[in-house]
């Protein structure tokens, strides 16, 4: 049992890995390069990175999102306890569970917002799916506003996660 959980402790890592890794690409390197994409008027424009890396990024990065919380909360209903933790520990007197349990609501949040808010704005966005100018538009803002709310959280979901992990009370 203590290797299954070892094995999923490092699922849990890599694919963290990859979807905070995707969502700071996201919000520090593609958004900036599609904005100097378009207004540069003598260059290719942005079409390459809507038409080729942003669907694909975005396919790991919706991905990753699931794998994370999944193994995540496998770890922590193994090794410690998922309702414990996501009740944040309340009425058991456990300080692990209140850190490790804000660490989980936070990516919980973020997978929501991946799923509900980023990834069907994006295909209005990209053209996977028909939208008007104007829902696309207000697509661009809601996914982006979601992007960088997740960056946002995504500083204390880390810092509660390895709190927990080293036995650091919050």
């Amino acid at each position: 049992m203590e290797l299954i959980l070892s094995l999923d402790r490092w699922l849990h890592f890599l694919s963290g890995i990859v979807w905070i890794g995707l969502l700071y690409y996201f919000n520090f390197v593609q958004v900036p390069a599609v904005a100097a994409a378009t207004a540069d008027k003598d260059g290719p424009g942005p079409a390459a990175i809507s038409k080729y890396v942003a669907p694909r990024a975005l396919l790991w990065f919706r991905w990753a999102a699931v794998v994370t919380w999944l193994s995540g909360a496998v770890y922590l209903e193994s090794a410690y306890s998922l309702g414990g933790a996501f009740g944040l520990g309340i009425g058991q007197n456990n300080v692990a569970l209140t850190t490790i349990g804000m660490g989980a609501w936070l990516g919980t949040i973020m997978l929501f917002n991946v799923w509900v808010l980023i990834w069907p704005n994006q295909k209005k966005i990209l053209g996977i799916v028909t939208a008007s100018d104007e829902e696309k538009a207000k697509a661009r803002r809601v996914a982006f506003l979601a992007s960088r709310t997740n960056t946002m959280l995504s500083i204390p979901m880390l810092l509660f996660m390895g709190a927990a992990a080293h036995g650091l009370p919050f």
